[in-house]
């Protein structure tokens, strides 16, 4: 046994969206999981190590979610192709655990026949079987796994005493694997319709139900799936989002505020005057802390989104608004990537690629980035939270109800583009909605904090490897190389005058104009640099960055900048990523032309109608 611990056995991870894939590949892996990108694609898969009890060393691939063999879309592509060993620079596989959702047997058993077909030592985990019991589901294992001609292990992969059974089994079968002894599956019949007719034959012989009264998932789908109900249900869970964002987050923000100003107190009591304590109090506090201050309402937003993930509610959000996306030329299927673009347009972007139609997916990546993505975030609270009072209406907050205002027009006019593409640059048959609508469960504790940690380290490191050089840079831009005559001076201002005049007639000054210029490379940088060229300015007001602009910005400008961002055109990294995904510049570069255009059109409408009405 010792020759074979020497080498480590690279087990994959296949199986359908929500079969409980992700939360046995944390346990298994204790959440130290490196994400990468298949080499030559962009989709990424997350890789992990853990030990069995024979001291067996494992590398455990978390593979793409597959519905079946066909390779419909990207993600499943690269999937069995990683399976099959046919991606460059990759080692295929030395064994396969295909996992299932237990109470969906019946649906996806012929995917485990079609698996059988890739050659590989392979055992079939069958997941949730405490939900399969639950929803009267009796499946006879031995029966099962008879009929398969494969191992077949029970599992409840979110609890210890669940998984024990499937270590058990890992700790001999790896090593069997590794020897070239463990038993090779027999090649199933080709056709689609075979398959599926075998896998009602085997689950005839091994599965049966157990009359009874209606699953809590039937019970709560008549409200949710209710054409008006559940539309109803829909909008008050998000208004209830967005409100949250700032009714939870007030007490957090204040303490994160207070200790930056303690800091940059600190600092400006300790250091004698010149540029290092002007870099380190006007710069860098000023920008990083402006943007670290939204940490709390960045992470109440993602909890949100991740609870109705990990619920199965996200499924019927895209169920439910499947037949208003058509009328656009899209289907439900969009709803997912289109939702992750409120995190950022990146992963909406990556997203896509579930997406079978071309042309529709092309179109989903074109409007992802006006979904408001929580690099908007910081610039929305801090434009509202200086201009809008904190008024109730009802019993709803006046600042809540103009976010999810901004929110709502960035979606209407994602859905107005995409009817506007489907009927010119992406004319094409109509895509139908095939999805999945999986059992209501809770979600696992330490997988939703994983997820909701992984993204606020995502939005910490933004902090660290953009927004903190980004600060150091606009903080010298500001400060040389004269500041005698003001910001008009330094070598921002130079570039600002530049810009200025184009920016004018929409209603924006000179600040803006340079802040504009590191917002390219993330929209949040926008409120850190306008922290640090107020901080540089003598004549502007002590004080927070929101009480700054109160006294320096009119509130038609204000109201224009907030019409800006709801368009502003994309940050480099998400420019980048689309051409990775459409494989060239052309669809990246029309996007930002034509989301330029509509923010400068937003933009000057709404400065001159708020002038006109004397606002």
């Amino acid at each position: 046994m010792v020759e074979v611990m020497e080498k480590t056995a690279r087990l994959a991870l296949l199986g359908a969206p929500n079969c409980g894939k992700t939360s046995l590949f944390n346990a298994l892996t204790g959440g130290r999981a490196k994400v990468a990108n298949y080499p030559g694609v962009t989709v990424e898969y997350r890789k992990g190590e853990f030990e069995l009890p024979n001291g067996q060393g494992v590398e455990l691939l978390d593979l793409p979610g597959v519905y079946g063999d066909c390779g419909h879309s990207m993600d499943e592509r690269v999937a069995i192709d990683a399976v099959r060993g046919n991606l460059d620079g990759e080692r295929r596989p030395d064994g396969l655990i295909f996992m299932m959702d237990a109470s969906h047997i019946t649906t996806h058993l012929h995917n485990v026949l079609q698996a059988k077909n890739y050659g590989l030592p392979m055992v079939l985990v069958l997941n949730m079987m405490d939900m399969a019991a639950r929803d009267g589901i009796d499946i006879d294992i031995s029966q099962l796994q008879a009929l398969l001609g494969i191992p077949v292990i029970s599992c409840v992969a979110v609890r210890a005493s669940g998984r024990a059974h499937l270590l058990d089994f890992l700790d001999d079968w790896t090593g069997d694997v590794l020897h070239g002894s463990a038993a090779m599956p027999e090649a199933e019949a080709e056709t689609l319709k075979d398959l599926q007719a075998k896998a009602r034959q085997i689950t005839g012989g091994a599965v049966s139900r157990i009359m009874q009264a209606e699953t809590m998932t039937q019970r709560i789908d008549k409200i949710v799936l209710h054409p008006v109900l559940g539309l109803a249900l829909l909008a008050a869970i998000l208004v209830f989002m967005f409100q949250a964002v700032y009714w939870w987050a007030g007490p957090f923000m204040d303490a994160i505020e207070g200790g930056f100003g303690w800091l940059q107190g600190v600092v400006e009591s300790v250091l004698p005057e010149g540029w290092v304590k002007s870099l380190i109090s006007d710069g860098i506090i000023a920008g990083v802390g402006s943007v670290l201050i939204f940490l709390p309402q960045i992470i109440i937003l993602f909890a949100f989104i991740l609870l109705l993930e990990a619920s199965g509610y996200m499924a019927r959000a895209a169920f439910l608004v499947d037949t208003l996306m058509a009328k656009v030329g899209l289907n439900g299927r969009a709803f997912i990537p289109l939702l992750s673009s409120f995190a950022c347009a990146i992963p909406g972007i990556m997203a896509a690629r579930t997406i079978e139609q071309e042309r529709d997916r092309l179109t989903t990546i074109l409007i992802a980035p006006l979904m408001t993505c929580a690099a908007r975030w910081p610039v929305y609270i801090m434009i509202i939270g200086a201009f809008i009072p904190n008024t109730k209406i009802g019993f709803l907050g006046l600042q809540g109800l103009v976010a999810f205002g901004l929110v709502v027009v960035g979606i209407v006019f994602a859905m107005i583009m995409a009817f506007i593409f489907k009927r010119t640059l992406m004319k094409g048959a109509k895509s139908t909605l095939l999805i999945e609508l999986p059992s209501y469960k809770m979600p696992v504790f330490k997988d939703y904090l994983l997820g909701l940690w992984d993204r606020a380290k995502i939005f910490i490191d933004r902090a660290g490897r953009i927004i903190l050089p980004a600060s150091v840079i606009i903080w010298f831009l500001a400060s040389y190389p004269t500041k005698e005559d003001g910001i008009t001076g330094t070598f921002a201002g130079m570039i600002g005058g530049v810009i200025e005049p184009i920016l004018k007639p929409i209603g924006f000054n000179l600040e803006i104009a340079i802040s504009l210029i590191p917002g390219m490379a993330a929209r949040e940088v926008v409120v850190g640099a306008l922290a640090t060229i107020y901080s540089l300015d003598s004549e502007a007001v002590d004080g927070p960055i929101r009480e700054v602009l109160q006294n320096s910005w009119s509130l038609p400008t204000a109201l224009a900048f907030l019409a800006w961002f709801v368009f502003a055109p994309q940050c480099l990294s998400t420019l980048a990523i689309m051409k990775k995904e459409t494989n060239g510049w052309k669809w990246p570069l029309f996007a930002f032309g034509y989301l330029f255009a509509l923010a400068y059109a937003a933009a000057g409408l709404t400065y001159h109608t708020a002038r006109a009405f004397g606002l």
